[in-house]
């Protein structure tokens, strides 16, 4: 029986794959600055940097300085792209059995391991020292913090265990501390509030993705939900639990004296929200449901993140 390939994709590139591996994309003409930047997944690391600026921001405002803004959230980002970088060398043999990652530029091998870390470390430390120079060491030891969870705990984790999902979501929720400490040079309970909106967030946004991409996953050995459970039945609970979990802990900053009215009313539909998307994604778990979660967490945190800044003060 031939198998099908996704779209975009012919039969005949997977009659040729072997070992379970797909045939790797050929290097294109863009050059290596592309494939340098690619490394640092830019797109993904956007949501990153905006959290890490708001954090600051919220620390910071209304005295707000632009430069060491700025040069707090370049740090932050510098270290993001640089763990980015890291996590493709770790996994790029991973990356070469998934459809969605096969072109990536270590996996295509269109960049050596070689060049890919020493690149990545370079901009994690170039990050590291301009949070420990520019804005201060409790910043900087976050931003540490975040790169060793990332690439020593979670990234190996993955290959092994379900509560990979968890331990992944702490890294993907330090930006914001990061921002708040650079700011204030400590950490208050604030930063506290935007770390669990942030971790809690993270879980039906990723259980989405994983039902998304779950052949993928499984394609690479991956033991996530969908893979483990692919009835989507303990996928969906999750979604449904850590939404629902959403809507108290989006009520913190309310609490906090962080904003007013307007956020708590905007944090209550947006938690309603992703709750009722969860739910129609666990009565029926299809791509189009997932697809809507995923879209509807993509939209929740930045309308979050503007309206506990516009109603400040």
């Amino acid at each position: 029986m031939t198998k099908k390939a996704p779209a975009g994709f012919s039969s005949a590139a997977v009659a040729g794959s072997h070992a379970g591996s797909f045939p790797r994309a050929k290097p294109d003409a863009h050059g290596k600055i592309s494939d340098y930047l690619s490394l640092t997944k830019p797109r993904l690391n956007l949501l990153v940097v905006l959290t890490a600026a708001v954090g600051y921001y919220l620390a910071a405002a209304p005295a707000l300085e632009a430069m060491p803004w700025l040069l707090a959230t370049l740090g932050t980002a510098l270290v993001a792209g640089g763990a980015a970088g890291l996590n493709q060398v770790y996994e790029r043999d991973t990356d070469r059995l998934m459809w969605r990652t096969r072109t990536r530029p270590v996996a295509a091998d269109r960049l050596s391991s070689r060049e890919a870390a020493i690149f990545s470390l370079a901009l994690s430390a170039a990050g590291l020292t301009l949070l420990a120079l520019r804005a201060n060491w409790i910043a900087a030891a976050l931003a540490v913090l975040t790169l060793v969870s990332y690439n020593v705990i979670y990234t190996p984790m993955k290959r092994r265990s379900q509560l990979a999902t968890l331990v992944g979501a702490v890294p993907g929720a330090l930006p914001p501390m990061i921002g708040w400490a650079a700011a204030r040079g400590s950490v208050t309970a604030p930063a506290w509030a935007l770390f669990a909106i942030v971790f809690v967030w993270q879980i039906p946004h990723f259980m989405a993705i994983a039902w998304l991409y779950r052949e993928d996953f499984g394609r690479a050995g991956f033991p996530l939900l969908p893979v483990v459970h692919p009835d989507g039945k303990s996928t969906a609970r999750q979604a449904v639990l850590f939404s629902a979990m959403l809507i108290p802990v989006a009520v913190i900053p309310f609490l906090l004296q962080m904003a007013g009215l307007i956020y708590l009313i905007g944090a209550l539909l947006g938690g309603t929200a992703m709750v009722a998307a969860s739910i129609a994604f666990a009565a029926d778990c299809t791509n189009e449901r997932a697809r809507r979660l995923f879209f509807g967490s993509i939209i929740y945190l930045p309308v979050l993140w503007i309206l506990l800044i516009a109603d400040r003060f």
